[in-house]
This record gives structure tokens, C-alpha cells and sequence, in this order.
């Protein structure tokens, strides 16, 4: 089977595809930083420079992939939803598959496009498949729940004219495991570099990896562990963390601002489009689900589908497999880095100043951590 790439970044659906058996055809990624990455790692297929360029797909493809800029979606984007000028090129995509007919779409994106602008976006893009004559379903999928101790929910929409959408989505179901209190008996995730409003606190893993900041600053989060150390994850490590090879994004260039901090914050999830792509070529039977009404002008559920004409919000889980996570304290090694004086003072006085809830022994534990700058012991 063989697809092709749109918008595809450092090739997180591609890397997915090629585990479960695909053919990757064509990408096409208008990131210079990423593209570098692209012919690196996939020195035999078609890189198109920029989606905008694309003026038919490869023929007869089976899947299109397209992780679409997120820039207008996110809550750390300027919400300006999918008509934003980056995710507004999500218009491109649509002609193509106007007119090529590919068979089966498959895009990855934030979980906050189904609450941006009372669920808007979300009715836009359904929409468009809908008029192209598509069935389709969404879930949201959480990276911790496919082998990763990284808390990464995101929305995988599949809409196809060849396969019901429900049996690669909704032909699995876990049961969940409540993750605990936290305490500081095991490692605890959480973003340095806020502290007022939110931490992202994570046990035994961290919060959703970031693009880090416009001057090139790695945004990994920081890891308080039992030991008293609190370290930020390596970009190695951070790699791994998103189900890449250590050294993916070395590609012996010299880029400025540190473009790979960029690149694996936004890259898609290997292990979570692994399942995915494995269910597109051998779908299951699709599960009964409690259903919900989507309503009008609300935030859409975190599950859905239309495969006979009508919407239909569902109740489905975002950990649909069990999978085994491995602590984050597997990933520590000597690549690890220490915050500084400035970053953690000035972390500790916001959490404080916010009033937010943190575990008992938290604030004391950043207190007394070794701040020294450099790597760790």
C-alpha cells in the first residue's frame, strides 16, 4: 500500500507507515529545518518544497497523511482558527484530494481544534469531507497510552471512501488505569517555564513535548525525581520520548536557533500512528459505544464519527490499547541537564504567587535541588 505525505514535518507518520508495511511516495514539507530531516531519512522519495506547489499526487496512492500547522489551533497558538493564515493552507489539501480521489485521509492535530471557536473548525473540516462524499471518525489518542511517558493527547481523524472509519479507530478499547496522586515517591513532569496559570504536572512522565521558544530555547519540561534532582531531558532523549531513533533530527547541518527542539515538539507520535497505520491495513470490527449528541455552537466530544449521514458524538477512551509505559527514569541518562539558579527560583516564586495545588514536599524538593548548571552526575 502506498502513501503520501503532506505537511509532514520530521516524518512521524511516514517513520509509522514504513513499521507497518506502506510505501511512502511522495512528502512535502515547506520547513527548510525539517526537509533537511526528510531527505536524510528518506533519501529515496519525492520531496515537494511546499504543499502550496503540489500540483498532483503520485498515482493511485492509498493513504494521505497530513499533520497540518497547528499555529492557529493550539492553546499556545494565536487561535485563530482554521482559516488562520498557517492552517488555512489546510484548503490546499482538500484540492488535492479533490483530485487525485485518495482513497483513505488520515490528519493529526491539537486537541484544542475541538473547542476553538465553539467547535468551528472542527464542523469546517468534517464538512469538507462530507461534501467529497467521505465517511469519517475522530478520537483523541494519548501518546502515554502507546509505550511513551509523555501525556500527549491529539486528535486522529480518518475519513475514507474505502474502509469504515470506525474499524481502525474504534475496533480497540482499554481499560484505564487511574494514574494515582502524585507524590514525590516517583518522578513528577512539569513545565519549568509557567508556573501561574498551570505545570502540566505529569507522574512518572512529562507533559506534552513544545516547539520551544521563537529564539531557539529548548521548551523540554523539567522532571523532579525522587532523588532530588530536577533535570530537563536531553534532545536525544526527547526524541525517544516522541518514538523517534536517537539522533533522527541530526542531519550534520549547522541551522541557526536550534531548529530540532522546533521540529520534535511538533512532530507526530511514532508509536500512536503505528496503531493507526496497522489498523488501516487490517481493520477490526468496530466496538459499541455509548453515544452523545454533538451540539451546535458547543466544543465537540473527544470521539465522533459519520459513516451513514449523521454526527454522532461517542464515549471512547484515548488509551484504546495496553500497552506497557516504561518510567521516565528509564530515559534519564548522563545527557540530562541541570536548571539553573534563575529558572527554578523564578519557577518556584510563580508556582507559589499562582496559589496552584502542587504534592506535598514539591516546593521544598525545588528549594533544595542542586541547581548548578551542566549535565548530570
Amino acid at each position: 500500500m502506498q502513501v503520501v505525505g503532506l505537511f509532514s514535518g520530521i516524518g512521524g507518520f511516514e517513520l509509522a507507515f514504513s513499521r507497518a508495511g506502506f510505501e511512502t511516495t511522495m512528502l512535502a514539507e515547506i520547513d527548510p529545518a525539517a526537509a533537511a530531516v526528510l531527505r536524510k531519512r528518506f533519501p529515496d522519495v519525492v520531496l515537494k518544497a511546499d504543499v502550496a506547489d503540489v500540483r498532483h499526487l503520485p498515482a493511485r496512492p492509498d493513504v494521505m497523511t497530513a499533520g497540518f500547522p497547528c499555529q492557529n489551533l493550539s492553546m499556545a497558538g494565536d487561535k485563530s482558527g482554521i482559516s488562520g493564515a498557517k492552517s488555512g493552507v489546510v484548503e490546499k489539501m482538500f484540492d488535492l484530494i479533490e483530485a487525485s480521489r485518495v482513497p483513505t485521509v488520515l490528519i493529526e492535530n491539537v486537541y484544542f481544534m475541538l473547542q476553538l471557536d465553539r467547535g468551528n473548525g472542527m464542523r469546517w473540516l468534517v464538512e469538507r469531507f462530507e461534501r467529497l462524499g467521505y465517511h469519517w471518525a475522530y478520537r483523541v489518542l494519548d501518546t502515554s497510552g502507546f509505550g511513551l511517558p509523555q501525556r500527549r493527547r491529539r486528535v486522529y481523524l480518518i475519513a475514507s471512501k474505502a474502509l469504515d472509519p470506525r474499524s481502525v479507530l474504534f475496533a480497540d478499547e482499554s481499560q484505564l488505569n487511574p494514574p494515582g496522586k502524585p507524590t514525590l515517591e516517583k518522578p513528577l513532569g512539569f513545565y519549568w517555564t509557567e508556573g501561574r496559570s498551570g505545570i502540566g504536572l505529569t507522574i512518572d512522565g512529562i507533559p506534552p513535548l513544545k516547539v520551544g521558544s521563537a529564539l531557539g530555547i529548548p521548551s523540554a519540561p523539567a522532571v523532579l525525581f525522587p532523588d532530588g534532582e530536577v533535570l530537563m531531558p536531553s534532545l536525544s532523549s526527547c526524541e525517544e520520548l516522541q518514538g523517534f531513533p536517537r539522533g533522527w533530527t541530526n542531519t550534520g547541518e549547522v541551522l541557526p536557533k536550534r531548529p530540532e527542539w522546533r521540529l520534535v515538539g511538533n512532530a507526530v507520535s511514532v508509536p500512536v500512528a503505528h496503531w493507526v497505520a496497522s489498523r488501516i491495513k487490517t481493520p477490526g470490527a468496530v466496538l459499541e459505544y455509548e453515544q452523545k449528541e454533538i451540539v451546535e455552537g458547543k466544543k465537540w466530544p473527544e470521539a465522533a464519527w459519520n459513516v451513514s449521514g449523521k454526527r454522532i458524538g461517542v464515549s471512547a477512551s484515548d488509551q484504546p490499547i495496553v500497552m506497557a509505559r516504561p518510567s521516565i527514569s528509564s530515559f534519564r541518562n548522563g545527557d540530562w541537564t541541570r536548571l539553573s539558579d534563575r529558572a527554578l527560583n523564578g519557577f518556584t516564586d510563580r508556582v507559589i504567587a499562582g496559589g496552584l495545588y502542587t504534592p506535598p514536599g514539591f516546593v521544598d524538593a525545588l528549594r533544595n535541588a542542586d541547581r548548578r548548571v551542566g549535565k548530570a552526575a
